[in-house]
This record gives structure tokens, sequence and C-alpha cells, in this order.
């Protein structure tokens, strides 16, 4: 199924900038990078691979983004092949650069440390041949163990393998908006991207409010933040937006690598609360009730019933 797809522009984002502009302080600096989990993707109903890393590609170059961080997941690589090795070293050719995922994508809640860090270690080798490779790990589904225990040995077990923390300080469901994307793609329903944009742009930048609210109150500042999005359609088609929105309340968009150079990074959460980012994290150490860390579209329910009222799913 192909759709011509509509020129961007920023006029279909206006209701949504105002509103954001009213959450964002004008006098504060705000700096953010982009970063995507579990590349090379396979394909969807949507796009095939190769359409969604050209889109990708060109979107971020039209948005101005340099440096944004692939986190690769290897066993992804095994199942692209040759192809999936080609989009990688693309976007290094871009003026991205690559991290671990891991290599199976499991839950250090769910596995035994050691299994956990030999995981990590193979996709490390799987990754060191790569040009644009960096020194980065980001845990799957941001759990980091589900005992302190736990949490300390695959921490100390990163630094023997000379990986830092790829976190995150911006949360968000953007995977499980690209779920609902391809599921009204597949009911061959007409797709109105113009309001998907809008839901877009409106969701991470409410996300990006609520977070960096967050940091103010339990940092007194506003850090060089990491947004966390996955390599997928959504995010291909409408990247440019979001940064187009971004940049019109204020944020400075930056590489990945300088982010990550934010004291922020020296901060290891000592909490189990981790699947949030570390913000959220260095939030609930500080006493913030867990009721507060988590925005409120942050909720399959809750995103599937805003997608109904706005007329992009078929109420159930």
């Amino acid at each position: 199924m192909n759709w011509n797809l509509p020129l961007r522009s920023l006029t279909l984002a206006l209701p949504v900038l105002l509103l954001a502009a009213t959450d964002i302080s004008a006098d504060a600096s705000r700096q953010i990078a982009i970063t995507f989990d579990d590349a090379p993707r396979d394909a969807g109903p949507f796009q095939d691979e190769t359409q969604r890393t050209d889109a990708l590609i060109d979107a971020l170059a039209k948005g101005r983004v340099e440096g944004a961080m692939f986190f690769a997941t290897t066993r992804n690589l095994e199942a692209r092949g040759e192809e999936g090795e080609a989009r990688l070293k693309r976007y290094v050719e871009a003026g991205h650069v690559l991290a671990n995922h891991s290599h199976a994508h499991g839950s250090a809640n769910r596995i035994p440390a050691e299994d956990f860090l030999a995981d990590v270690s193979f996709a490390q080798e799987r990754l060191a041949g790569y040009p644009g490779n960096t020194p980065y790990f980001r845990f799957p589904f941001l759990n980091e163990g589900d005992t302190e225990e736990k949490r300390d040995a695959i921490r100390g077990g990163l630094d023997a393998l000379g990986l830092k923390q790829g976190y995150v300080t911006i949360d968000n469901y953007d995977w499980y908006l690209q779920a609902l994307f391809d599921e009204a793609v597949r009911t061959d329903a007409p797709i109105d991207l113009d309001a998907w944009r809008g839901i877009y742009v409106e969701v991470l930048m409410a996300a990006v409010n609520h977070y960096d609210a967050m940091a103010l109150r339990t940092l007194d500042r506003s850090p060089a933040h990491v947004l966390l999005l996955h390599e997928n359609d959504l995010a291909a088609l409408f990247i440019d937006d979001l940064t187009a929105a971004l940049r019109a309340v204020g944020w400075e968009i930056i590489p990945a690598l300088e982010a990550y150079e934010d004291p922020i990074a020296e901060r290891a959460p000592d909490t189990l609360l981790l699947g949030q980012g570390r913000v959220a994290a260095l939030a609930a150490e500080a006493g913030t009730p867990g009721r507060e860390l988590r925005h409120g579209w942050e909720d399959e329910d809750e995103l599937r019933k805003l997608l109904e009222q706005r007329g992009l799913l078929p109420a159930q």
C-alpha cells in the first residue's frame, strides 16, 4: 500500500507549538539529543526497511539533527543480513553514531547478571568493526536489574567492558504509537498523515515538558536531555516536524555524545525504579512518589483512547 506523503508544514503543528510554549520557560537554556533504539528494525506494513532508513536520514537532515545515536540490537543485524549492515553504515555516513543495545534485547530484570553481560559482550564484539561505533550501552526496556545486587553487578560488568551508560532522560511510548499506526494501516482505512503528524508531535512534546519539569524540580536545572525514540516509521515520517516544534519554543538540538557529557551522566541512581530513564530515577531516589513519575500518555489505554477521540482508530 502506498500513499503520497504531503509536504510538511509548521502550520500543521501550530496548536501543538502554542501548547508547548505555555509549558516551557522561554528564559531558560534547553538542550536535547535524539537517540533511536532497536536498529536495524524490520519492515512494517507502511514502509520497507530501506524506505524507512532513506526517509529517516532525509528527515534528520531536514531537521538539522547532527550526531543522533542509533542503539543497535545485533540480533536484528543477523536477521537483516547485508541489508541491515548497510543501513547502519548509512546512518554513520550521514553523520550519526552507533551504540550497543544488546544482542537478544532481553530484560536485565529477567536474566541472570552473568548471562546478561555475556549477551552485551557478544553484541559489542559484533559492533566493534563498525565505523561510528561508540562505547555506550542502553538497557533494553531501560531495566538494569530487579535487585540491588544484580543491578550493581551489571553496572560493574559494563564498566569492565568499557561501556558507558546510554541513559535517557525523556521516556515515552513512541513504540506503542507505532503499534497503533501499524494497526490503522492494516485495517486498510484512509490514513490521515497530517493528523498522525500532529499526534506524534503533541505526545512527544508533552513527554519533553513532563521530564524537563521533573528535572527542574529534582535537580534545580535542565540537564542536556536525551530523548528515547525507536527506529520506526513514525520517526522517519515526522522527526523533522518534532525538531521544528522543539526549536520553536527554544530547544537546541545537540549531538548525543555532547549530551552525555552532562554531569547527570556521573549520577548512578540508587533505586530500582529505573525503567523511565535517569531523571525519573533520580526523582524517585529523592522521594517523588511513583505515580508522579510517569506522564499520562505513558499508558497504552490512554494513547488508544486519544487516537479514537481524534478519529484515527475505530472505537473499541
